[in-house]
């Protein structure tokens, strides 16, 4: 089994990692000596192979087009993302579009039929902001992801 190939962020902090392990235990090593070993762990020529093969950080984990299921606001949905944006290392800002509109209002005296929404998202796909009994505004589901 293949593992992931980490960004360059973290192919770097890897090597850090290695020559102050190895400093500590007595063994002096350059920045340049950690950067090609870290190389050769994952297989490759040299650094600057590797850093070719990298990418700048974690793939996308939502793109646009693509199906998704989950809870809005508690309800059950099945739709699309419109456009998806990544916001640092952990987040997406994305709008979903729902296959059937969803009401938001609890009351039955009038109601609010929504049928996009824009929200952010970590990387398990729950939004950072939630309700007031502490339930996230959106939840995707993990089996839809990607499909």
């Amino acid at each position: 089994m293949d593992i992931p190939l980490p960004s360059r962020a973290a192919l770097k902090a890897q090597a850090k990692r290695l020559r102050m392990s190895l400093s500590e235990a007595g063994t002096p090593c350059t920045h340049a000596q950690a950067l090609e070993a870290v190389a050769k762990q994952w297989g490759a020529r040299d650094w600057n192979t590797l850093h070719a093969r990298a990418s700048e950080g974690p793939r996308p984990a939502y793109i646009p087009g693509q199906r998704i299921n989950g809870r809005y606001l508690g309800h059950r949905f099945a739709g699309h993302i419109k456009t998806a944006s990544r916001i640092g290392d952990a987040q997406h800002r994305l709008t979903l579009r729902f296959d059937h509109p969803i009401d938001v209002v609890t009351s039955a005296q009038f109601s609010n039929l929504r049928s996009q929404v824009n929200c952010v998202v970590d990387g398990m796909g729950r939004s950072p902001r939630k309700t007031s009994d502490g339930q996230p505004h959106v939840v995707i589901d993990d089996a839809w992801a990607g499909g």
